[in-house]
């Protein structure tokens, strides 16, 4: 197989084919694929569902994994790969409103940490029929078409994070107590540096980020609905239409990412997820 990679969108995102995900890259399909991700923030690898301990070996070869705070969503045979199922078992499961479902509302993966993941993993292992595409938008390339009066009115400014947030109209995953031991609020600049590409772009989440240090809660919320607005615009969107086996490998420090949730009662949704550790955002 010869290894093949080619953008997905003008706004973010390739696919990579030709690759065998059982067994090792190879040193120079490797380093191609560390650089296509940070190209083009995101990446779609082709590739039949793997257990979950080859996509633990597969996902290794980019970073040591972090483990997923809930822990009922480990696997047995694999704790660095979480299990995530989406599927309406009833009727009654799904909202009218699919703002009442927290995977609608635009994040990044575990900013409520101090050192929240830098990438994710997520493989497809049963999808519907219709819906559940997960979405994406460039918050660095958002941040660069910014004006400078924009820019201005931003940097230096720091946001607290929290597993919670009374802006997110849906509530999170219900925690065990060792589990909110582990969560408190924490604060991550608006503005972030990209240490590989030397670029700047917004860290934002939705569903975590509470107000910004310093202002009054009214003008804080206003400031972030603008944000939130600003950085999801269509033209920063790449909305990813899920394959059986598909692997997306994105960057938290590049892209926020949201899922259509609006798809057919008792048809399954299933994915597995490794996240990889990261540093403070800066």
């Amino acid at each position: 197989m010869t290894l093949e990679i080619r953008p997905l969108s003008d706004a973010l995102g390739a696919e990579v084919t030709g690759l065998d995900l059982t067994q090792p890259l190879g040193q120079d399909d490797l380093a191609a694929v560390k650089q296509a991700y940070m190209t083009h923030h995101l990446l779609c690898l082709r590739s039949a569902p793997l257990t979950p301990p080859q996509f633990a070996a597969f996902s290794k070869q980019f970073g040591e994994p972090q483990l997923q705070l809930v822990r009922r969503r480990r696997n047995e045979a694999a704790p660095e790969v979480a299990i995530h199922e989406t599927t309406y078992e009833k009727p009654e499961d799904k909202p009218d409103d699919m703002q009442m479902i927290r995977l609608s509302g635009w994040h990044t993966d575990d900013s409520f940490m101090e050192e929240p993941c830098r990438y994710t993993l997520l493989q497809s292992v049963a999808i519907p029929d219709s819906g559940g595409q997960t979405r994406f938008c460039n918050v660095a390339r958002a941040y660069a078409e910014l004006t400078d009066a924009e820019k201005r009115r931003l940097e230096g400014l720091r946001a607290v994070h929290d597993y919670d947030t009374r802006r997110a109209p849906a509530r999170p995953t219900a925690l065990t107590q060792s589990e909110k031991a582990e969560t408190r609020e924490v604060i991550h600049p608006l503005v972030i540096n990209h240490k590989e590409t030397g670029t700047k772009a917004i860290y934002y989440n939705f569903n975590r980020t509470d107000r910004i240090v310093d202002m009054d809660r009214a003008e804080s919320d206003a400031l972030l609905d603008w944000v939130n607005e600003t950085i999801t615009r269509p033209e920063y969107r790449y909305e990813h239409e899920w394959r059986v086996g598909d692997i997306l490998f994105w960057d938290n420090r590049g892209v926020i990412h949201s899922v259509n949730m609006d798809f057919p009662v008792g048809q399954k949704r299933i994915h597995q997820r490794v996240m990889l550790k990261g540093d403070r955002p800066a």
